[in-house]
This record gives C-alpha cells, structure tokens and sequence, in this order.
C-alpha cells in the first residue's frame, strides 16, 4: 500500500512539473502582453497592447485567411480519407497495396524538399498568392496522414457488422454512409483536430507561396511580418499579437479536447 501510494506520488509529481514547463512559455507571452515596454514614450499596457497590434498588424483579415484555408483543408481531406480508407479497407482496390506505399512515402516524405517544386508548379498555374496556393498543397500533405488513419479504424470494424449489413442489401455507400460513419466520428473528430491545429499553425508554406498578397496571407505569416524590424522593439505588443494568433488554437483545442482524447483512447484500444 505504501509503495502504491508513494509512486502515486511521485506520479502526480512529475505530471505537475511537466504541465508547470508546458504552461510557462504561454505564461510568459501572456504576461508580457500586459506589460509595457518599459516606461517608453507612448508605451501601452494592458490590453492596449492587444487593441496595438489588433489595429496596425491587420489581424482580422490574416486570422479570416488561416480560417479559410484550414477549415478547407480540413473537410476536403476528411471527405477524401473516409472514402478512400473505406475503399482500401474493404473492397478490393486494383493495386491497393501500391497506393499504400506511394501514400506513406507523402507520410514520411520531409515536406521542405517539395516547396520549390511546389512553387514552380503552381507559378505555372497562375495560383501563387492566392488560396489554391495555400490549400491544394496542405491538401495533399494531409491525404496521406487522413487515409492511412481512417483505413486503420475502417478495418478494425468487425465484418459481422458489415455482413450483416450486405445481407439486408445496403449497398457499399450506405454502408459507408449508416453504419460506418457513425461509429467513425470520434475518429473523424481526431483527425479533423490535428489537421487544423497543422494547417493553422502552418508557415513555411505560406512565406513562400503567398509572400506578396496581403489579403490571402496568414495569422503566422503576418505574425512574423508583424515582430519584424518595425515591432522589434516593441515585445509587449509583439506578445499580444502572438496571444491574438494562438488564441483561435486554444478556443478550438479546449472545445474538441474531448473528442480528441476519445479518438486517441478507442483507436489504442482498438
């Protein structure tokens, strides 16, 4: 009994400290955004810092691009895993085990080696500066992330339930869409959560296919804009303006945490 209650200890312990460095960084930012910078002329505290950056680093149109742009990614990468991890989970796919290999090597595949080719493409097309810039790439890097998910949670199904199913003769795509899919949004929800908090936080793509538009850039990039030469100075504002980009993160974070943590439990179950 003492052994158990002393490593019950030193468990909640070490989980105490680990959330205590996870949290200071985020401490920190927030409580230099409600400072000042240091008695200067025309310093602000508090949230006139936040009303600063809100103002001069045009924020509400960078936050309305990250939200495009993600909330894109991530239903059309949805759409395309639930179908095709369907497809490579239980029908037989002309060259399947080919598409699984192709799709894992865009899984492991570092993404940095892609962004000139990926520049020079899409230059081609006429796309660089705007959102199909933004969104048909981040769309193929998270296809294979999305398929490979779904396809372990579509095949760990039992096949009672799918039999069942055929022999009241729903077809493949009822079967998708009335028995599957109802079980597979906990899963669904996981990955439609990491997919944007990726896509949101996204930013090598961004300086580089988007660096001359304003109007389609986003919350990173223009954060880095932002606490360029002309905010250096300025850390207490600086601070707010990267509280106002992480905020839509954390709102999103807290509210599908559940989710989030549901998915991951039943697919380690699983």
């Amino acid at each position: 009994m003492r052994v158990a209650r002393s490593e019950s200890a030193l468990t909640h312990a070490v989980l105490i400290i680990a959330a205590l460095v996870a949290a200071f960084p985020l401490a920190s930012v927030i409580v230099t955004s409600l400072g000042g910078d240091g008695g200067a002329a025309g310093s602000t505290t508090g949230f006139g810092n936040y009303v600063e950056a809100w103002t001069e680093g045009g924020f509400g149109s960078a936050l309305f691009s990250s939200a495009v742009v993600a909330i894109t990614v991530v239903v059309v990468t949805a759409v395309v895993a639930c179908l095709a991890g369907y497809a490579l989970a239980h029908m037989r796919v002309p060259g399947g085990r080919l598409i699984l290999g192709l799709l894992l090597v865009g899984l492991v595949l570092p993404y940095e080696v892609t962004v000139l080719p990926l520049y020079q493409m899409l230059a081609g097309w006429g796309l660089v500066d705007t959102y199909g810039a933004l969104i048909l790439p981040q769309v193929g890097l998270s296809v294979p992330l999305g398929v490979f998910w779904m396809r372990s949670f579509f095949a760990s199904v039992p096949t009672e339930l799918l039999e069942a199913a055929r022999i009241d003769g729903a077809s493949r795509f009822r079967i998708l869409r009335s028995v599957l899919m109802p079980v597979a949004m906990p899963a669904v929800a996981t990955l439609a959560t990491i997919l944007f908090l990726f896509t949101w936080n996204e930013f090598l793509l961004a300086l580089v296919l988007v660096p001359q538009n304003q109007a389609v850039q986003t919350a990173p990039l223009s954060l880095s804009f932002f606490s360029g030469a002309q905010h250096g100075a300025q850390p207490d504002v600086t601070a707010a303006a990267a509280v106002l980009v992480a905020l839509p993160i954390v709102i999103a974070y807290v509210v599908l945490q559940r989710r989030l943590i549901t998915g991951l439990t039943e697919g380690a179950v699983k």
